[in-house]
């Protein structure tokens, strides 16, 4: 019967996520520490990362924090190296930092379309690529990068962040296509609308939200907690056919 076994465990594996600090960042941290993972997280924000470590800790996890500015890449090396030191090299990277300004299409200035692409798009390219060395001398690893609705649909306000999320897709397939012959699976998860820092300036509108409530499959917005079965999924054994692919988690809405 072992060809019906599943297996969803993380075990003593090492993973890092940046932008671990909060939102979906956070959420997957927790989850994967809950599942026995030594966790690095990364972000600009030292106490959000302390906060994160200490509500891991207390649950009896292991978790360190790491600060750094993902958009500073002539610190990226050091910065990788930093990322290691607390436990090791990792066995799984989750790439969950993000920036959406929301700004008119008017009003987007080259300052800030630089900042929107270089933190959700040039930077997990760079620290999967830094970070991939150690993965192919185990022959072994789980990268998962956070995609969006936007990955392929457009949103008022968001030009810039839709082009990164759209290039997360396409990354995540060509990450796929050149490392996942070494035993790393390349993959991401577009999740759908949920209450984080990122999205505050939509939760905060009730008939916003009501509406994007209405256009999902299920009825509802999402719940963090949502994502922990989908994230484990992609980050356990129970995936190591799976490359290359987006799971949305979002009730539907892309269904619709």
């Amino acid at each position: 019967m072992t060809d019906y076994k599943t297996d969803f465990s993380i075990g003593k594996q090492t993973a890092f996520v940046t932008g671990g600090g909060s939102g979906i960042g956070r959420q997957l941290a927790c989850v994967l520490a809950a599942a026995g993972a030594k966790v690095v997280i990364t972000g600009r924000r030292e106490n959000a990362l302390q906060s994160t470590v200490e509500h891991i800790q207390s649950a009896g996890g292991t978790a360190a924090a790491v600060v750094s500015d993902l958009s500073d890449f002539s610190e990226l090396e050091n910065n990788c190296r930093r990322f290691c030191e607390p436990y090791g090299s990792p066995d799984i990277l989750v790439n969950a930092a993000g920036v959406n300004l929301r700004q008119p299409t008017d009003e987007i200035t080259e300052r800030y379309w630089d900042m929107t692409l270089d933190i959700n798009l040039k930077a997990p390219f760079f620290i999967a690529r830094n970070l991939i060395p150690a993965m192919k001398e185990k022959g072994y690893g789980k990268i998962i990068n956070i995609a969006s609705l936007q990955s392929e649909r457009a949103f008022a306000n968001s030009l810039p962040y839709g082009a990164s999320k759209g290039g997360i897709m396409q990354m995540t397939r060509a990450m796929a296509e050149a490392w996942s012959q070494f035993g790393i699976n390349c993959n991401a998860i577009a999740p759908g609308f949920f209450p984080t820092e990122l999205t505050e300036a939509v939760f905060t509108d009730k008939q916003k939200v009501a509406s994007l409530a209405a256009q999902t499959a299920m009825g509802r917005n999402g719940r963090l907690s949502d994502l922990n079965g989908p994230f484990l999924f992609l980050a356990s054994d129970a995936s190591n056919f799976v490359t290359g692919q987006t799971l949305y988690v979002d009730g539907g809405f892309s269904a619709k």
